[in-house]
């Protein structure tokens, strides 16, 4: 069993698909297909996952891992997260493109410079990409990972730059204005 020195997510396992032992996998690769294309996959123990098949379903790919026989066997892997080390993926990469894991411990910041705390994980529950941040002593807050909310990414910088009013953190003018609309003008305080 091999130990990953730096360690990058690359899919997770879901539910058994028939009774053969595949299994339903979110990745987190561009090209969902692409999965196969690393080579050996590793779990956070260490044990290896070598895909025999792969094949587009939907918003997943199916798979079949060597040694993974029937449908108990796939339905004990539900849950577990697959990992390569970071020294398997291209280190050449477009000006525009980056890893998600390279993102993680960036300083967040707006055009003047303020702080917004700290790049702490990277989410897609289904709607797209969002952006934990972290404040020492706040509640992590999510941000939508999209140009807008996001401009400008400086990874030598060690920072990313967010528009606080299209990333939800501040409401913009408008919000302001129809919330006070709603709550009668008053701020929602009691007429006597």
């Amino acid at each position: 069993m091999a130990k990953l020195n730096d360690p990058v997510q690359l899919a997770v396992i879901g539910a058994a698909h028939g009774t053969r032992g595949e299994v339903r996998v979110k990745t987190f690769t561009g090209d969902p297909l692409a999965l196969a294309d690393y080579g050996l996959l590793y779990d956070v123990t260490g044990r290896s996952f070598e895909i025999l098949a792969i094949r587009p379903a939907n918003t997943v790919v199916v798979v079949r891992f060597r040694g993974v026989n029937d449908r108990n066997m796939a339905e004990a892997l539900n849950g577990t997260t697959l990992f390569i080390d970071r020294s398997q993926l291209p280190e050449e990469l477009e000006e525009d493109e980056f890893y998600h894991a390279d993102l993680i411990g960036l300083d967040a910041v707006d055009a003047a410079g303020n702080p917004y705390g700290k790049v702490s994980a990277m989410f897609n529950f289904g709607g797209g990409d969002l952006i934990e941040l972290t404040i020492p002593g706040r509640r992590p807050m999510l941000i939508p990972f999209t140009q807008a909310a996001v401009p400008h990414i400086d990874i030598k910088a060690g920072q990313v730059v967010i528009d606080p009013a299209a990333a939800g953190l501040i409401p913009d003018e408008n919000e302001e204005e129809d919330r006070r609309r709603q709550l009668g003008g008053d701020g929602g305080k009691e007429r006597p």
